[in-house]
């Protein structure tokens, strides 16, 4: 999966907005390349562990549809740890389907991707790495 670097500033953006909470949304696209990122309100409004309002979920799915694209993965921040699936992370990805981004702003900025299948990581890219 490819991000295009503006949608990786704006992912950034809204992760130093939001923390220490983490935040979410989902990255829309098309043949593998992300082009948009949909953000999501993190409904746990928790610093460790987050979750979609359903509501939100249906209009980004619409609006999706309405542009021609697809959900290629959902994101969410790690404000305090670094960009690697937690166990609860694990056993909520349950569509193998797209990809599941962590961007972590733990010791710099890191986001990685993940493809899930029943709890296991199965393929792991890194987009960004900035270590300070």
């Amino acid at each position: 999966m490819k991000i295009e670097r503006n949608v990786i500033q704006q992912m950034i953006r809204q992760a130093e907005q939001d923390a220490p909470l983490e935040t979410c949304g989902y990255l829309l696209g098309q043949d593998g390349t992300v082009t948009e990122n949909y953000p999501m309100t993190n409904t746990d409004h928790s610093a460790e562990h987050f979750s979609f309002d359903a509501r939100e979920q249906f209009a980004a799915l619409r609006y999706a549809r309405g542009k021609g694209l697809a959900i290629l993965a959902n994101w969410h921040s790690h404000p305090a740890s670094p960009s690697r699936p937690s166990a609860e992370d694990l056993r909520l990805a349950n569509d193998p389907s797209i990809s599941y981004a962590i961007l972590s702003l733990h010791n710099g900025i890191c986001l990685n991707s993940f493809r899930i299948l029943n709890g296991e990581v199965v393929e792991k890219e890194t987009h960004l790495r900035v270590v300070l």
